[in-house]
């Protein structure tokens, strides 16, 4: 179909807005800038300027440039920069950074609202325009570049349109900071190469305080990030220097920011002990498949193409016949030759097809190296790059996850190419979450290995930290800047730096002068002391990294068989449960639930009952956390009580010490019918009659409504649990071990297939049960109560839900406890999100809690790990409260959450102390009172706002209240200060021996010289009165004087 058929069709459009909206991707502001620099880059530039110019009639008060020295771009080139999505960058094998034609317009736009661009190439001077302010001010909808040319030798116009040339000039002269055409030859006289490119942003992005985003005021030398912090953020995250610094992988570009050189840094050669990991996985298959996807569309078109070429050709052949004029062959020969063409290009693309299909299934290769930053500790993780352009840095992995001094210091490296991850358009992540989530579990465990390898941890990890300089206990202290601990830091990493002029990297010698050296900027291969690289032809040496092995432990069948013997009974139990639940699909069917009196004997009920408490029994019970602890959460042992006394025989309790409040718990229900409930429960008034009829509905209303909340928290969980199953296999794919379990894998997952068929809701489903019991003991004392035994499998979704019935008479006295556990069950899923260490093969590793489930004595968490070893499961079920699980940090009273609070104001009556009978808790108080008083005393603060004689007065009132956090701080501070006069005192001593042994050594040196100026005069003596004697070394002299002093005696 002709073009000109889709004349009168709507087309897309870009409007003005979008150039705001296309540079909001750039959420870190030297990530717009860095998009500058990466152009810079691609055009093969050797230089680029960073440099700021003053012009105070502007927005930020200033202008920020980039000056290269690329290839540039003719008028015809610079027409593809306002196009966006074209880039010409686009290829199988391209190392280039920039894919998507978008970095210099969002890059800029972030920056600033206006930009205009001078690029030479050729004998072709170009300039754009693009201005928000201008579109601004015009009231403009679609975005109008102005584009004007000039000859590069006569400065004319080169234009076909003089009217076009007048309006585009017209419209830069108006709003740019350049108003005549002068001023605009002049921008073009600063590309002072053959070729190059200026860019220049201006009308900058101000902050809430009008001030600009770039800090150019406090360091000179420097564009930093304004309102940050120097302590404690990244040198990356507020220099732009240290930033560009590490923002390629291996820098052959020289960046100079406000005039002075960035010393640009090869990662791999600035750590100790740098260790190379091979690493290859088929796992990266995301962007080869589209690759794929892309040459198999490409084939398919150019082989029809080639087909219609050739049934041209035939058909030709076949109406020339024996036709051989002049005109017939040249016509033929044309169409034969077109054929040919397109059957070759067909046949071409038919082959990279093949190729990356076959790459398809080869496994991708990558180079992790690892080393430990003695330079500055405190700045360690993983530094991802992607064609050698930086993505993410300082992320975290493997044993770093756990906080701990293990693996502390260690950075690691890697680039990734293009075809196994991509990253998003702002350059600062990865599109493929899932992936680039599997690429840093793989560094973790090569870390883990390199740890290994290092022997810093058997060595002692303190120890070794203390032989580069790192004395102090804060992680994040500076190494001590004394000169042995310089030098020791500077034998170990030798100096590697770049010439000035081939660009090339050189490594220098170690000088015990050279620590601390300061060299030049224009730094040439000509100053190099080895004399094996002191020229720039001489060959760019090589690093020569160690290789290491990662080392996987290998299962046993037992282990092996063991876990599948857990697996297996999990799904089993699963199983059962799902076997005794009632499928709801309706709200019809939530209204047939038997809430009327049940006719069936008391003995089944109960036998039922007994049978779940049982199997609750059954479970491996461990001593609970200490007290100060086990509150933190919420509280199910009394939670379980109040909700329905059970009237099944309770389970033999623990003994006292262990839990009391679970033993307490357990043996209050056991005679409910002839115990009364305590007083604080009898004190709640009944319910009126009148409020008992619209009851039923409520409760069936709002069951209905707490399964659909239920249904929603645990959504996340489950996909985490899908993503996680997924993750599994396809790393039983890469290993050789697991092909051994694959048969069973597969049957235990198809038990949970099939259990997840019936969907049930959890035995402490929170509203659905809570407002059942209401209704029971709203309307009909004297009956029977509805239960939901069944627990709920950590996979399952409460969509239905399983009904029992107790054979025992419920009292109206229990409808205050019953308001209790509603509030207490909503609180457990409160849980979700505690970090918390779970105790696995006596190894604690530390996780996160993503799913809870209640039953009628005891919470279980749902764990999942941060970190733990292949052959150990990614999550795994515990109880709430047991030695197996613990907090990561003990809850402050500040910072108590809200259900512990809700269950210390509405605990039930035996919570509050019994003052009747005699106890010790009166002289428990004075005791602890008179320790508080000594503890302050001992360690009181001078000049603290409170005298410390009237601490002794105090009441235990007026102790609760005391300013502890003052206190402390002012303790602090008087301590700091204390060991800060004590360095001091240090500091001055060592600095007064270090002046007096300089002092020694050059007294040494002047008597060295003095004694060798004698030795000559003595030798020149010597010579005078024999002239031929030969004395050639100090030795030689010392010898022929000591002989001459001998003969005399």
């Amino acid at each position: 179909m002709a073009y000109s058929s889709y004349s009168n069709l709507s087309r897309a459009q870009l409007t003005f807005e979008y150039l705001h909206t296309n540079s909001t991707t750039h959420e870190f502001l030297f990530g717009a800038l860095a998009e500058l620099v990466d152009n810079s880059r691609d055009a093969n530039a050797t230089r680029i300027d960073i440099y700021t110019e003053k012009r105070p009639e502007l927005r930020g008060g200033y202008m920020l440039c980039f000056l290269d020295d690329g290839i540039g771009m003719d008028p015809n080139e610079a027409t593809h920069v306002i196009q966006f999505g074209k880039s010409n960058k686009r290829a199988p094998g391209s190392t280039q950074i920039g894919q998507y034609g978008n970095g210099l317009k969002s890059g800029s736009m972030r920056i600033g609202k206006d930009f205009i661009l001078f690029t030479k190439k050729g004998n072709a001077l170009t300039c754009l325009f693009m201005s928000r302010t201008f579109h601004e001010e015009e009231g403009l909808d679609e975005v109008i570049v102005p584009l004007p040319s000039w000859d590069l030798k006569t400065k004319e116009p080169l234009t076909s349109d003089p009217e076009k040339y007048a309006i585009e000039t017209e419209l830069i002269f108006k709003y740019s900071p350049f108003k005549n055409e002068q001023q605009l030859m002049e921008q073009f006289n600063k590309i002072e190469s053959s070729s190059g490119t200026l860019v220049i942003v201006y009308n900058l992005k101000l902050m809430d305080n009008r001030e600009p985003e770039l800090d150019v005021e406090t360091d000179h030398q420097d564009v930093l990030m304004a309102g940050t912090p120097a302590e404690g953020v990244k040198p990356e995250r507020r220099s732009f220097r240290a930033y560009a610094a590490v923002l390629y992988i291996d820098p052959r570009m020289r960046i100079f920011i406000q005039g002075h050189k960035v010393r640009t840094k090869r990662l791999s050669c600035c750590l100790y002990k740098p260790r190379v990991y091979k690493y290859s996985s088929t796992r990266f298959k995301t962007r080869a498949e589209q690759e794929v996807k892309k040459a198999d569309h490409l084939a398919k078109i150019a082989e029809e193409k080639a087909r219609e070429a050739e049934s041209k050709r035939l058909a030709l052949e076949a109406r020339l016949g024996e036709d051989l004029s002049k005109d017939s062959r040249a016509i033929l020969r044309k169409v034969q030759d077109s054929a040919m063409m397109l059957r070759r290009d067909a046949d071409t693309k038919k082959m990279i097809l093949e190729a990356k299909q076959k790459a398809l299934k080869e496994p991708k290769e990558l180079n992790f190296i690892f080393g430990v930053n003695i330079e500055q500790r405190d700045l360690d993780g993983m530094f991802v790059y992607n064609c050698s352009r930086l993505i993410k840095m300082y992320e975290k992995t493997g044993p770093q996850l756990e906080g701990g001094m293990a693996c502390g210091g260690v950075v690691g490296v890697v680039d990734v190419p293009y075809l196994v991850l991509e990253p998003t358009h702002n350059k600062q992540d990865f599109a493929d979450a899932k992936e680039y989530r599997h690429l840093l579990k793989s560094m973790g465990e090569h870390l883990a290995q390199y740890w290994k390898d290092t022997n810093i941890a058997q060595k002692g990890i303190v120890k070794f930290w203390d032989e580069f300089g790192y004395l102090s206990a804060s992680w994040s202290a500076p190494p001590s800047s004394e000169s042995r601990y310089k030098r020791r830091r500077a034998m170990e990493i030798p100096l590697t730096i770049q010439c000035d002029k081939c660009l090339k990297w050189r490594t220098l010698p170690f000088q015990m002068d050279a620590v601390d050296k300061r060299y030049p900027d224009s730094w040439v291969c000509l100053m190099n002391p080895d004399s094996s690289q002191d020229r720039c032809d001489a060959p760019e040496q090589r690093q020569n990294l160690p290789c290491g092995v990662l080392k996987k432990d290998k299962q046993t069948a037992e282990d092996k068989q063991k876990e599948l013997a857990e697996k297996i009974k999990q799904q089993q139990e699963k199983l059962e449960a799902l076997q005794k639940t009632t499928t709801i699909k309706s709200a019809a069917d939530l209204k047939k639930l038997p809430l009327d009196v049940s006719m069936k004997p008391t003995t089944e009920s109960s036998s039922q009952a007994t049978r779940s408490s049982e199997r609750s029994i059954t479970r491996p019970r461990s001593p609970p956390l200490p007290a100060h602890l086990k509150n933190a959460p919420s509280a199910p042992p009394s939670r379980a009580t109040s909700q329905r006394p059970s009237r099944t025989p309770a389970p033999p309790p623990l003994p006292p010490k262990v839990e009391p409040s679970r033993s307490r718990a357990a043996a209050k229900p056991s005679s409910p019918a002839t115990k009364p409930v305590p007083k604080a429960t009898a004190k709640t008034p009944p319910a009126s009659r009148g409020s008992r009829t619209p009851a039923k509905a409520s409760s069936a209303k709002a069951a209905a409504a707490g399964q659909r909340k239920r249904i929603i928290e645990q959504e996340d969980s489950e996909e985490e649990e899908e993503e996680e199953e997924e993750e599994e296999e396809e790393e039983e794919e890469e290993s050789e071990e697991s092909e051994e379990e694959e048969p069973q894998t597969k049957k235990s997952k198809m038990a949970a297939a099939a259990g997840n068929r019936g969907k049930v809701i959890e035995k402490a489903s929170p509203p659905k049960r809570v407002k059942l019991d209401e209704v029971n003991t709203h309307s009909q004392p004297e009956k029977k109560g509805v239960t939901t035994p069944t627990r709920q499998t950590p996979t399952s979704v409460p969509k239905s839900i399983s009904t029992q019935q107790h054979g025992d008479k419920a009292k109206a006295p229990e409808k205050a406890p019953q308001q209790v556990p509603e509030n207490d069950t909503k609180n457990a899923q409160k849980d979700k999100g505690l970090l918390v260490e779970v105790r696995v093969n006596k190894e604690w590793y530390t996780g996160k809690v993503i799913a809870v489930e209640t039953n009628k004595q005891s919470v279980r968490w749902k764990v999942k790990f941060d970190y733990v070893p292949r052959s150990t499961p990614k999550d795994r079920w515990v109880f709430k409260g047991s030695d197996e699980v613990r907090l990561m940090r003990p809850p402050s009273p500040i910072s108590q959450t809200p259900d512990t609070q809700q269950e210390t104001e509405k605990g039930p009556a035996p919570m509050e102390p019994d003052t009747t009978q005699p106890g010790t808790s009166r002289e428990v108080t004075d005791s602890l009172v008179t320790m508080l008083r000594t503890m302050l005393r001992y360690f009181f603060p001078p000049a603290f706002r409170i005298p410390k004689d009237d601490v002794n007065s105090m009441t235990a009132e007026e102790l609760v209240a005391f300013p502890l956090k003052e206190y402390f701080q002012q303790y602090e501070s008087g301590l700091q200060s204390l060991c800060n006069s004590y360095q001091s005192r240090a500091d001055a001593r060592a600095k007064a021996v270090e002046e007096k042994s300089n002092s020694n050594e050059v007294k040494l040196k002047e008597a060295d010289e003095k004694l060798q100026k004698l030795r000559t005069n003595i030798v020149a003596l010597l010579q005078k009165v024999q002239e031929d004697i030969d004395i050639n070394t100090d030795d030689e002299l010392d010898a022929y004087i000591e002989d001459l002093l001998t003969k005399g005696d």
